[in-house]
């Protein structure tokens, strides 16, 4: 199925992990906002829960290039954290497609990171997360992510990187 969708995934993302076994659309998206909750909290433990283990999975964004393997990923978003600025994102005007075991959600993050200096920057990512139904729920296997211009790629690389 293709769906145009109204969900917004952001700061206020909950920890739905429990719901990510429903083999359904809605534990794909359950899978899908705990990712944002892990995300925009700095909860490890929760991205770490949300990513397949799969030495396969792949991450491909501005910040780690091509990763591939759930550790290296997790281990990617540690140093974000343990970096100076913070990051908060919302993933919103989301196409869903979604089948029996896989799930595809294509949007738009919006929002910005701040430095230590205070400088809140606004930040716009093109993404793409795919979700397959694996040992009992929904888990990301893969990610890409784009900023479009090249200045502000180089700005928050910088920023994030030190």
């Amino acid at each position: 199925m293709i769906d145009k969708t109204d969900i917004a995934f952001g700061p206020a993302s909950r920890n739905r992990l429990a719901q990510a076994t429903d083999r359904g659309p809605d534990g794909a998206l359950a899978a899908l906002e705990s990712f944002y909750y892990g995300l925009n909290s700095a909860n490890l433990d929760a991205l770490r829960r949300d990513w397949s283990p799969n030495p396969l999975a792949q991450l491909n964004n501005p910040l780690g290039g091509i990763l591939r393997g759930g550790e290296a990923i997790v281990d990617l978003y540690e140093k974000v954290f343990a970096g100076s600025a913070n990051v908060q994102v919302t993933f919103s005007d989301v196409v869903a497609y979604t089948g029996p075991d896989h799930a595809v959600f294509a949007g738009r993050e919006t929002g910005t990171y701040t430095t230590p200096d205070g400088t809140v920057t606004p930040l716009s990512i093109r993404t793409s997360r795919y979700f397959r139904y694996e040992d009992g729920h929904w888990q990301q296997f893969h990610h890409h992510g784009s900023i479009d211009d090249a200045g502000e790629l180089a700005a928050y690389q910088k920023a994030i990187r030190g």
